[in-house]
């Protein structure tokens, strides 16, 4: 009796100790939540204002002692076209060797002596210069870019040494795979269009760019209504616009003969495109369907669905363990060195997909493991594996706006495609919005029975018929 006595109390005590414990976690989550959506709250206001001649000012203030500036613009490998391919991203590294007013050396001492740091890079729609710096030092590092942007140095001397630069990188970059596997994806989804040209753009046209070649591209694309002005840091947004008044006032607004640049329509193609290499260990594949552009309410949606797919190195520790099934299934029966999944965002459309690096004999498994899994979110994925992916992608968004540089990189490309800046509490919002079943609806929307684009460099003699890789893009019972 006293034994039966003494189980159930032990029984009554775990069973009082659960549920204290769980009132216990259910506040302390509760705060946390109370915690989060104040931080959300608490995050300054992005600021938006326009010059007279079109540029926009967009800021995020706080009480940092640093910040970042940097100029967005409108322009990119998909506004150029065969003759002139490349010409962004050759324009991009002559930011580099000084301006009209600023030789190459007089260009790096003034940067290197205010501790400030000058970058830049290109995409197929959105080219960007930006300086990060004190904030003591933001009327000088506004005057830099302006001068950087406006008035580049195009001595033949220059261009020159830039040319040489530029085609040494594309050598470099051709010993990149998973690039060179990403261009062949592009070149293959959007045959024909120009989104399926390369960033660096072919060797021929670096060979032959002249100066009239250059200010030809400048003329055109360098325009205020498509520029933003950006900044996050220590900085005040009068004060801001003030100085982008100074020296972006003049900027002009007016196309000579009235020709403005406009993004034609790219369409997807369902393809493959594969380059053998048999002196290569291991083989990149990436596979893709057609996605939305930028202003797709169905972005949250397959966001959540990309962090379900999630990625996978053979280096993590306890690979099996992991939550995502493609992870797991990977690191049980090897099937490859590393994945990625991807949603690539461009103003129409974009790619939603897979890149894998494996051997030549697991390429075929690999494609059906994530085939399937892909297939799954289309039919069966469950309210619960969506709530933890909610979870991890409200995390990701906060910690990759940790910085004055992320931040504004991430307003400098949202006003540039959205026109404004969707705050975190707006994103939480619509993440939030999206069940299970949204969940099933969009990704049967993008991915079943829908014509996949795929690319592959490496041994890649085993890949599947495109056919094949067709069929396995539905089920027969759905």
């Amino acid at each position: 009796m006293a034994a039966s006595v003494c189980r159930a109390g032990s029984a009554a005590g775990r069973a009082l100790f659960s549920t204290r414990s769980s009132t216990l976690l259910g506040l302390k989550r509760s705060r946390s939540a109370v915690s989060y959506a104040q931080t959300l709250n608490n995050i300054p206001e992005t600021q938006v204002s326009a010059l007279d001649n079109g540029l926009r000012v967009a800021s995020e203030e706080s009480e940092q002692p640093t910040c970042t500036v940097g100029v967005w613009i409108a322009a990119g490998s998909r506004y150029e076209n065969e003759k002139n391919n490349g010409a962004g991203y050759f324009l991009e590294h002559l930011a580099f060797k000084g301006t009209k007013k600023r030789p190459q050396a007089a260009l790096e001492q003034e940067v290197e002596s205010m501790g400030a740091h000058l970058s830049t890079y290109t995409t197929r729609e959105q080219t960007a210069f930006y300086i990060k710096a004190q904030s003591k030092d933001l009327p000088k590092a506004i005057e830099i870019l302006a001068d950087v942007v406006q008035n580049k140095s195009l001595e033949d001397s220059q261009i020159e040494k830039t040319r040489e630069v530029v085609l040494r990188e594309m050598q470099e970059l051709d010993s990149n795979l998973e690039e060179v596997t990403f261009d062949y994806l592009h070149a293959t989804a959007f045959q024909g269009t120009p989104l399926g040209k390369t960033i660096v753009g072919p060797s021929e046209n670096i060979k032959r760019f002249t100066r009239a070649d250059l200010l030809e591209y400048i003329n055109l694309h360098y325009k205020a209504p498509r520029v933003v002005l950006a900044a996050a840091g220590g900085i005040n947004h009068k004060e801001l616009c003030d100085l982008a008044q100074r020296h972006f006032g003049g900027l002009s607004s007016e196309y000579e003969d009235g020709i403005i640049p406009v993004l034609s329509p790219c369409r997807f193609t369902g393809s493959a495109l594969s380059a053998r290499n048999d002196d290569l260990p291991l083989a990149h594949v990436a596979i893709a369907v057609d996605g939305p552009g930028w202003n797709s309410t169905d972005n949250v949606a397959l966001a959540l669905a990309n962090t379900i797919l999630s990625n996978y190195d053979s280096t993590y520790v306890g690979g099996k363990n992991l939550s995502s099934n493609v992870a797991r299934a990977a690191a049980e029966y090897n099937l490859c060195q590393s994945f990625q999944s991807f949603n690539i965002r461009y103003s129409d459309t974009g790619l939603f997909g897979l890149h894998f690096v494996t051997d030549k004999h697991s390429i075929e498994d690999m494609l059906h493991v994530a085939q399937g899994e892909w297939m799954r979110l289309c039919t069966s994925a469950t309210d619960g594996e969506v709530a933890q992916a909610k979870k991890a992608l409200k995390t990701a968004l906060v910690a990759q706006l940790d910085g004055t540089t992320p931040v504004c990189e991430d307003i400098g490309r949202q006003v540039l495609a959205y026109g404004q800046r969707v705050s975190l509490e707006e994103w939480n919002s619509r993440i939030d919005a999206v069940n299970a079943k949204t969940l099933r609806d969009v990704c049967s929307k993008y991915l079943y029975d829908r014509c996949p684009a795929v690319a592959s460099v490496g041994p890649v003699e085993q890949v599947p018929d495109y056919n094949r890789i067709r069929n396995a893009m539905y089920w027969l019972r759905f």
